[in-house]
């Protein structure tokens, strides 16, 4: 289906709804041993979650023409990635919280051992289903080594590891951003560029204007979120409010100003829609999801 042929909303619902039996199909089983593990992991994907990571994936890939097949198993390894995150993000030993997407964390529900478990069950889960031979070898080991660079010591892991030691310093603006490009926008980006490589059709500016794009697009998530750790309530998160200052964690809030955060998400966006320039018309999910991300603090 044209990229534009339906309303923003409505394509939205749809890729939720798709995402959410591409990961029901993947993940293992409930009644399959070990069975609180199996179940556990299902708590921690199903059923909550805004999949912007495949929201990004899905549009990045049909602007380059992917098959639906391609993009779903994509955003379902994204998927996965992201969720292991947040259920290691929660855990006693990291940011210690205790509800995720509007229910307990995973060690709430079940107990730490199982959320750790969870986790790591959940970031092999993720290379399983890039190993299913929907892909040509190319688009897979492509795939592959992209998620796991965004995955690792570079990326989010490395990212977390800045942020935990962090807590209780001042960054500058230059430090908070390496931080959060990669604690946050490494996968942001990974999944714009998986939805791609899904495609064809890929040239030199079209590449360079998606990762920009993505750039963009990845710290104007996090801003947004450190604007709304500080304005918004528990209810409206899906997570608990306020824990950013409560444990004395550098925010583009408290590096900035609420001012400053909120402006600089506005040049943000303009620089996405700038860096969508050689799709043409074929960028407006990528732009139109830059305004979901960015509209969130309205």
């Amino acid at each position: 289906m044209c990229v534009s042929t339906i309303a923003f909303d409505e394509w939205v619902r749809e890729v939720l709804a798709r995402t959410e039996a591409a990961l029901s199909l993947v993940l293992p089983p409930a009644n399959v041993e070990p069975i609180q593990l199996h179940q556990a992991m299902r708590y921690a994907v199903l059923g909550g979650g805004k999949r912007i990571r495949p929201m990004l994936c899905h549009a990045a890939g049909q602007a380059l023409g992917a098959p639906s097949q391609l993009r779903d198993t994509a955003s379902c390894a994204l998927e996965l990635i992201h969720v292991y995150s947040l259920v290691h993000d929660d855990l006693p030993s990291m940011d210690n919280d205790n509800m995720r997407h509007d229910k307990p964390a995973v060690h709430i529900q079940y107990d730490e051992v199982t959320g750790l478990l969870v986790g790591d069950a959940l970031q092999s889960q993720a290379f399983i289903v890039l190993a299913l031979d929907v892909f040509d070898v190319y688009r897979q080991v492509a795939l592959m080594r992209i998620l796991a660079c965004a995955t690792g010591s570079l990326g989010m892991a490395g990212g977390q590891a800045i942020d935990l030691a962090s807590v209780g310093m001042r960054l500058s603006k230059t430090q908070l951003e390496v931080m959060h490009q990669m604690k946050t926008g490494a996968l942001l980006r990974a999944a714009v560029k998986m939805g791609a490589i899904c495609g064809d059709g890929m040239s030199a500016d079209i590449e360079a204007g998606l990762d920009a794009y993505a750039q963009a697009v990845g710290l104007a998530f996090q801003v947004v979120d450190d604007i709304l750790d500080v304005t918004a309530r528990s209810t409206l998160l899906g997570k608990t409010a306020g824990k950013d200052a409560a444990n004395n964690k550098p925010t583009y809030v408290s590096t900035i100003g609420l001012q400053a955060s909120l402006e600089l998400v506005a040049r943000l966006r303009l620089d996405a829609y700038a860096a969508l320039a050689p799709l043409g018309k074929r960028g407006i999910r990528l732009a139109q999801i830059a305004d979901m991300v960015v509209e969130r603090v309205n």
